[in-house]
């Protein structure tokens, strides 16, 4: 079973190139974020067509998540719960024996700019959710972070790191999730999966300088399946994609449908 995450960066302007991924890749869960429309533009059949169930929670012109599964989907929450002013960036849905969360957190943009306490807040506001809502069945929390966890996930190293901000992704890790990414690759994995293309030529992506901020998150459950972990750096690549790589994680003894390094 292969399990991924991916900021799309606007599901309208990259639904061929999300297609032509998920035809390559073949995964069977998908969390998709900032998709950028709202749920009556959703293009729920050109999905269906590609074999997934969908269950969107859109907003007009940013933010927005969705799952796609090649099972029934069974939607458990739109929204966090307390946090509606700040759009739509969380969905729940159950997927066969697993209970699967994708999320878009807030960017906070800078430490001095109003937007970061309620980034703080809105962290504070995911755990306090997990631990009220919590679920005995295995448990995937995934999606775009906009955080660093820890020198090594930066170009910058410690320069990189807003440490409150880490700070409430070790208290969801404290709570039972682990990064599935850290768990198979070891502590000294240097890998990214965001690189901005702000600067022309995509200089960043080529010169190795991004941050890990996408993450596949488990419970105790999810990780003793764990068999694989990829960031899909090929699709950050091509120069019609999103400035994010999807990252995929297999579970059980599937094999994946891209090469093991």
């Amino acid at each position: 079973m292969t399990i991924a995450t991916w900021n799309v960066n606007g599901l309208r302007t990259r639904l061929d190139f999300v297609l032509r991924w998920l035809n390559e890749r073949q995964p069977d869960l998908v969390g998709l974020q900032e998709l950028k429309l709202p749920d009556e533009e959703f293009p729920r059949k050109a999905f269906e067509d590609a074999g997934y169930h969908a269950a969107p929670y859109g907003q007009q012109g940013r933010n927005g998540v969705a799952v796609l599964s090649r099972k029934p989907l069974v939607v458990v929450r739109r929204g966090l719960p307390g946090q509606e002013e700040l759009g739509a960036r969380l969905i729940t849905a159950d997927a066969g024996d697993l209970s699967f969360t994708t999320v878009y957190c807030p960017s906070g943009k800078s430490v001095d700019h109003a937007d970061y306490r309620r980034k703080l807040e809105w962290f504070e506001s995911l755990l306090l959710h997990f631990i009220e809502q919590h679920n005995p069945r295995a448990t995937m929390l995934c999606g775009d972070f906009n955080l660093v966890p820890a020198p090594i996930d930066s170009w910058k190293k410690a320069a990189g790191v807003d440490f409150e901000t880490a700070d409430r992704f070790e208290k969801l890790l404290a709570w039972g999730f682990t990064d599935l990414f850290r768990q198979y690759r070891g502590p000294s994995a240097e890998e990214f999966s965001f690189w901005s293309r702000r600067v022309k030529g995509d200089v960043l992506f080529r010169r190795h300088q991004g941050i890990r901020i996408d993450f596949l998150l488990g419970t105790a459950d999810v990780v003793k399946r764990l068999r694989h972990v990829k960031i899909d750096c090929e699709y950050r690549k091509k120069k019609d994609g999103s400035d994010h790589a999807p990252v995929l994680a297999v579970l059980r003894d599937d094999t994946p449908a891209w090469p093991r390094p």
